[in-house]
């Protein structure tokens, strides 16, 4: 018998999305599976670890390079929050992996494939290399609600194929350009082993490139679970992140990637994200 659907998660569009910065995502009467990071953390099986899985896993970590202040953290107890960054690798994208090296971060990438996968390769390697999460926001940024089912899947697909062909893995996290979806998206996403991800903070980055204001837009904003979404794309977003990361420290946050918010449950694909 199928494991049954919580009423957290089982959610029609028009009883959930709200929130302003989501009116766009209606669209006719479908629906899908909504949940929010703390709901798949405590919804998730709890593993049964045997000796001989504690002691490899002891000696791996023992191996392994010291990682980033997220690593091992379990968010049902620690203050965390994710960091997103949208629509790169860029210019500006060697200066941010930088940043986030010095402070010990692991973020989130939503990567665009025209004019930025594809032209910089190099970036995505790295991006991999240096621990970060590779996730997908389409080849060219057409909204996938607006398109064929066809073209959303080739749109989707296309990313994740650049992406393994760099990398060697393909992303299991997607985002949506501006955070419109539906059932067929839904049910497209599921079919490529992709769980879709929206968020709760956005600096609203594309309108300024003030990064004091940036960073004061963040910081009112987050809160324990919540999703940052911000652009490597544009000039005033980099600079801002060292006040960002710092400040939010201060407060008590450790900054994850997408998947270890949601940890120990796995990216379901499908499963839209929400905080």
């Amino acid at each position: 018998m199928p494991k049954p659907i919580s009423a957290a998660r089982r959610t029609s569009m028009a009883g959930l999305l709200t929130a302003a910065s989501l009116a766009l995502a209606l669209s006719g009467c479908a629906t899908y599976d909504v949940t929010a990071p703390a709901d798949a953390r405590a919804e998730a099986p709890v593993a049964e670890v045997t000796k001989k899985d504690a002691a490899l896993a002891a000696g791996k970590e023992a191996k392994a390079p010291r990682g980033a202040a997220g690593d091992g953290v379990d968010c049902r107890k620690a203050k965390c929050v994710a960091l997103t960054f949208d629509a790169g690798p860029s210019e500006n994208t060697d200066r941010l992996l930088d940043i986030l090296k010095k402070e010990k971060v692991r973020a989130s990438f939503f990567m665009l494939g025209k004019n930025h996968v594809e032209k910089r390769p190099a970036e995505v390697k790295r991006i991999d290399a240096e621990g970060h999460e590779l996730a997908n926001h389409t080849w060219s940024h057409q909204i996938l609600t607006e398109i064929s089912p066809d073209a959303a899947k080739r749109e989707m697909s296309r990313l994740q194929e650049a992406v393994r062909k760099i990398t060697g893995k393909a992303p299991r996290l997607m985002r949506p350009p501006q955070g419109r979806t539906d059932g067929s998206v839904s049910e497209i996403s599921k079919d490529l082993g992709l769980a879709q991800v929206l968020w709760s903070v956005t600096a609203k980055d594309y309108q300024t490139n003030d990064s004091a204001l940036i960073t004061k837009r963040v910081l009112e904003q987050t809160e324990r679970d919540g999703i940052i979404l911000l652009h490597d794309i544009y000039r005033g977003t980099v600079p801002a992140v060292p006040g960002i990361l710092k400040e939010l420290k201060k407060r008590g946050y450790t900054v994850v990637t997408v998947s270890q918010l949601l940890s120990p449950a796995k990216p379901e694909p499908g499963m839209v994200y929400r905080p």
